[in-house]
């Protein structure tokens, strides 16, 4: 599944092992989620530090498109 195809209300496992819901309907390098980490939080996140969608008991692994990739890349080099 890619980053692109999270519709509003999917939950995803993040690259630092948070878990979110996905709250817009956007595509994109950007996306808006509430967060579950040490406090739950309402903000932007980078569609490359998503790592699975979730469903129940099931995962599916996220692919990237080249342009998130890409920015991935930059962020480390920053």
């Amino acid at each position: 599944m890619k980053t692109n195809e999270l519709k509003k209300g999917d939950k995803v496992r993040l690259r630092n092992g948070w878990d979110a819901e996905i709250l817009d309907n956007k595509k994109g390098n950007i996306r808006l989620a509430k967060v579950f980490g040490h406090y739950t939080e309402i903000g932007s996140i980078y569609a490359h530090d998503i790592l699975y969608y979730t469903s129940g008991l099931t995962r599916t692994e996220i692919i990237h498109t080249p342009a998130q990739l890409k920015l991935q890349t930059q962020m480390k080099d920053f």
